[in-house]
């Protein structure tokens, strides 16, 4: 529906008008000019904002997994996060490797069963250089203009299959929150402009991971064939139709489980110390002295914490305790706990 507009904004645009501040005639061929983006009906989009989302939410936590063991394998700090997910045509991936690169292949398993495409992980080259300088004792100190031609020993090619094999063997964890996978490593390819891993004009999803040391940073890409993603939506969506529960659903179903559990309740009125000789000596009628005015509240204790503030009185001629206060926050708790 056209935007409506008010009386006084149909004022203000016939004064402009008027006193030449705005062309009528520049506006409309200022309209006529507006961009819009092409939708590009021979390839269009699989996969929808929601699953790309999904997607980053899923490598964001596993930034987070690689960023524990590079900094524990290579003894420094560094910074990881998602820059981006994009759905692609794989040779827009492909036409961006040199002849000096190395990509690695790993094969998801589903379901005791390996899928037919590969997944695909770049690092560049510098940062590898780097993280291999680090495993060796060094400082990481790297040229990051590294020739395109740059060609990696049989020392280096050792390392980096380490260092990938690490960095594979944790990306299934980062779906246990949707679905349970398994990536293997299965090798590396020196000169990945000579080998066609995936068609051309397949649509692929590429994400770019970003890890920054002190004295480098570089990009690990991660290329994931559409048709295996979906096979992995397939998947979730059968396991978990119910999975868009909301959180207040999932406190209904905890509270209704807990309902029936039994705790005890303590209405503490007070405290006080005797020496055991005291004690020994108590008789029926005897008055101990908790120092604990008579109109001041008392406390009730749930499994050893204070929860709620109340009056001492009778109910039906039963000994009761009126509740007040009640104390939601733990920092509230504890407090009271430590003046009784």
């Amino acid at each position: 529906m056209a935007e409506v507009l008010s009386q006084s904004q149909i004022d203000a645009l016939l004064n402009a008008a008027l006193s030449g501040e705005m062309s009528l005639d520049e506006k409309a061929e200022e309209n006529a000019q507006t961009k819009y983006r092409k939708y590009d009906f021979y390839s269009p989009r699989k996969f929808t904002k929601d699953r790309i989302k999904m997607l980053n939410s899923i490598f964001e936590n596993y930034t987070r997994m690689i960023n524990n063991r590079i900094n524990s394998m290579l003894h420094t700090n560094c910074e990881i996060s998602v820059e981006s997910v994009e759905e692609q045509r794989y040779y827009e991936f492909s036409n961006a490797l040199t002849e000096g690169d190395v990509l690695t292949l790993s094969y998801l398993e589903l379901k005791d069963k390996l899928e037919d495409s590969p997944v695909l992980v770049h690092l560049t080259t510098p940062l590898m250089l780097s993280m291999m300088d680090r495993m060796m004792g060094g400082e990481g100190e790297v040229d990051n203009e590294v020739s395109a031609e740059y060609s990696f020993t049989d020392l280096e090619l050792e390392l980096y299959q380490s260092i990938v094999q690490d960095l594979i063997s944790v990306m299934g964890t980062s779906w246990e929150s949707y679905i349970n996978l398994q990536f293997l490593y299965k090798r590396i390819e020196v000169n990945p402009t000579l080998v066609q891993l995936i068609g051309l004009d397949e649509t692929v999803v590429i994400v770019a991971i970003k890890i920054k040391f002190a004295n480098c940073e570089g990009q690990l890409s991660v290329c994931l064939p559409a048709m295996m993603l979906t096979n992995i939506f397939a998947e979730i969506n059968r396991e978990n139709p119910g999975r868009k529960l909301s959180n207040e659903d999932y406190s209904t179903q905890i509270f209704d489980s807990l309902r029936d559990s039994d705790l005890e309740v303590v209405a503490v009125m007070g405290s006080t110390q005797l020496q055991l000789r005291d004690i020994y000596h108590l008789q029926q009628g005897d008055v101990i002295n908790l120092s604990h005015p008579q109109n001041s509240p008392i406390y009730l204790k749930v499994g050893n914490q204070v929860w709620f503030n109340g009056r001492m009185g009778t109910y039906k001629k039963n000994m009761a305790v009126k509740v007040g206060e009640t104390f939601y926050k733990a920092e509230q708790r504890s407090e009271h706990k430590d003046e009784n």
